[in-house]
């Protein structure tokens, strides 16, 4: 069971947070107007709209070491390229605090990957979250996502994507991610470093599956609105499904508060080593928080997961 080294493996890491620039928070409705997608689900009323020094707030008060500030799933590239600005610039401002996922369009083709390349350079830790019901492209079109595959494969980058229960209560942004698409994207992408946020739609269960499992084995899972779809016991069951290795404690802030869900995460009486990986040590890893990105004209390689 992998838990981190010694240096990383005490922290707690929220691997899933989202933020928004001045522009986005101060004329809300003006975006709204430009991503529908967005407006679904931000509306006033809804969720709040953090900014960085909101978020490093909120993570003093729930006592958060470091967190990864998850990308907007925007359907412009131009949106993308506003917002990677200050996630790239709060990244900097709060080094071992935040770092952060890139941004992209898919449907921008060759330029989004361009975008991503430009993020990777400097500082990003990968691409996401991608959103293809708001985004306009199929999860399981690999046309759709090669240009964005290519470079990570390159860069040694991580994709996380958004993924939805195929039963259950209907919500805002719930979607058509579901097991099967994943498990046919995953099958597409065989050693691609991939983060399913919120379980994966519940794919660990699937994991039963031996071909299901196979497919897999490079991907993890955060807990991102765990709080709204699940019983808290869906830790201690996806940690003996898929192995505490693969299991990131996310909280798609400021959706959730995170000490709500350490205090119930903490309240399952999970090993203490198990509990060190899915609270931090497990995010250092995949994230590789606290080395360097990797440049461009470095020699690839794999950390696995």
């Amino acid at each position: 069971m992998a838990t981190g080294s010694p240096a990383t493996a005490s922290r707690t890491i929220d691997a899933h947070v989202h933020l928004f620039s001045d522009a986005v928070r101060r004329e809300p409705e003006r975006f709204f107007a430009r991503d529908a997608y967005f407006g679904e689900l931000y509306r006033p009323g809804k969720v709040r709209l953090a900014s960085a020094d909101e978020l490093i707030a909120d993570m003093d008060v729930a006592g958060v070491d470091a967190a990864v500030a998850v990308g907007w799933g925007w359907r412009e590239l131009d949106l993308c390229r506003q917002e990677n600005d200050y996630l790239i610039e709060a990244a900097g401002r709060y080094p071992g605090r935040l770092a952060g996922l890139a941004a992209v369009a898919p449907l921008a083709g060759a330029a989004a990957a361009r975008e991503l390349e430009r993020c990777l350079d400097c500082g990003l830790r990968g691409a996401g979250e991608l959103m293809p019901d708001g985004q306009g492209f199929a999860l399981d079109d690999p046309a759709a996502l090669a240009p964005i595959v290519e470079l990570l494969r390159a860069r040694d980058g991580v994709l996380l994507t958004h993924t939805s229960e195929p039963a259950g209560h209907r919500y805002p942004g719930k979607g058509s991610v579901t097991p099967g698409v994943v498990d046919r994207f995953l099958g597409q992408h065989p050693g691609l470093r991939v983060v399913l946020a919120h379980f994966g739609g519940g794919l660990p269960f699937y994991e039963l599956m031996p071909e299901v499992r196979a497919r897999a084995v490079a991907a993890v899972y955060d807990s991102a609105a765990a709080a709204y779809l699940y019983d808290w016991s869906v830790f201690r069951t996806v940690v003996e499904l898929a192995g505490a290795e693969r299991v990131l404690f996310g909280t798609d802030s400021p959706l959730s508060r995170p000490e709500r869900y350490l205090r119930a995460i903490r309240a399952l009486g999970l090993p203490e080593d198990v509990l060190a990986a899915v609270l931090g040590g497990n995010a250092a890893r995949v994230f590789r928080l606290g080395e360097a990105a990797v440049p461009a004209e470095a020699e690839r390689g794999s950390i696995g997961v």
